[in-house]
């Protein structure tokens, strides 16, 4: 296992391949599609985003609410495909990872190389097992859109794999070629 902290630079990422198995840990923020409508509407108005994503790294989830004590509810993987539509933009303004489920498209594989971002996948169906590693949680934008909101996470050793690595090598294409 390969541990790396937030935010992401280039040597952390270009040393990174897909596949590796990683453990994240420093501040995330949550995305999901209504958040990144709303990133793209405030940056093609050249305002300021609720986030710097300068290194940043986004989890496309939506977490459940907390229990009494907890810090976080459950919180899962969404499918990051309905974010691809969004993804290029994001990179083009200094965004540099992704953690999701899911392959990504060719238009976000490209831009992933061009900006020298890397896509992680998490491992759906265990929401409850990966919210243990979340040390902090909190909105910070767009509380409206409810569990869309979007949530900075401070993460403590969180399980990922690499997808797609800043060469825009994918691990769900290279594991297929493996069969």
């Amino acid at each position: 296992m390969i541990k790396i902290n937030t935010p992401l630079n280039n040597e952390t990422i270009c040393s990174l391949s897909a596949g590796d198995k990683v453990l994240i840990s420093g501040v995330v923020y949550t995305a999901r599609d209504k958040a990144h409508e709303r990133f793209i509407e405030v940056l093609k108005k050249r305002d300021k985003l609720p986030v710097n994503l300068e290194g940043q790294v986004l989890f496309y989830a939506g977490p459940a609410p907390a229990k009494p004590g907890k810090v976080i509810g459950s919180i899962g993987p969404t499918t990051s495909g309905r974010m691809d539509l969004f993804t290029p933009y994001l990179l083009s303004c200094g965004l540099k990872g992704m953690i999701g489920k899911g392959s990504r498209s060719e238009s976000v594989k490209k831009a992933i190389r061009e900006n020298k971002a890397v896509y992680f996948v998490a491992t759906g169906g265990i929401a409850a097992l990966l919210s243990k590693h979340i040390k902090r949680a909190k909105i910070i934008a767009y509380e409206d859109l409810g569990p869309e909101a979007v949530y900075e996470l401070e993460l403590e050793n969180f399980p990922v794999v690499v997808g797609v690595d800043c060469r825009g090598k994918d691990f769900y294409v290279e594991s297929l070629k493996e069969k």
